[in-house]
């Protein structure tokens, strides 16, 4: 049986998985595609080495020898159909092309519609980041009150400002979400 937690350690927990979301959010908005080339578009796709799913940075170097462009050099030059095949199907909307050996990947600039959508998505993943933040919030606090009912009971004023030190974690993880939102809507729209 697990052991009861005391006001520290729900605090701590707390404040790591809102960490934690914040810093999801921020992986999933770097590969949100704006029309400037970025290594974060390409790194993550699947490619299908020897059987096994690898993600992309793992086999190739990839740079950004212009704004729109990128340059991937696989390290294994026979992963570079595989790579190509990857990426052509990972849904980007981007249409590699073998040159030497290396692949260059023209990065295209969204069409005005193309880039509400992108800013939905945007808004979307921002939405759902502070949905599992205030989760986080309401979960820490039903510990809270477990621990002020509990047989050696919590003293009030302690659970009080335990609560308020939630509510004020909740607050800065949410601004923060805030904060990488319109950071990438502007990227977005600047383009």
């Amino acid at each position: 049986m697990r052991r009861p937690m005391d006001a520290d350690t729900i605090l701590l927990e707390c404040e790591e998985r809102m960490d934690k979301t914040v810093e999801y959010l921020s992986r999933e908005l770097r590969g949100v595609r704006t029309g400037r080339a970025t290594t974060a578009l390409v790194e993550y796709v699947k490619v299908d080495y020897y059987g096994s799913a690898t993600d992309l940075r793992e086999l190739a170097a990839i740079t950004v020898p212009e704004p729109t462009q990128l340059m991937v050099k696989p390290f294994d030059p026979g992963a570079k159909q595989a790579i190509i095949k990857a990426i052509e199907t990972a849904q980007l909307g981007l249409n590699p092309q073998s040159e030497g050996n290396g692949i260059r990947i023209m990065v295209p600039t969204p069409s005005g519609d193309r880039r509400k959508q992108l800013i939905s998505q945007v808004r979307k993943l921002a939405e759902e980041s502070k949905i599992a933040v205030r989760n986080e919030r309401r979960d820490a606090n039903k510990h809270m009150d477990h621990l002020a009912d509990g047989k050696d009971p919590l003293p009030e004023d302690a659970a009080k400002s335990a609560k308020e030190e939630i509510d004020a974690m909740t607050k800065r993880h949410t601004e923060r979400i805030d904060e990488l939102c319109a950071k990438k809507v502007k990227e977005i729209e600047d383009i």
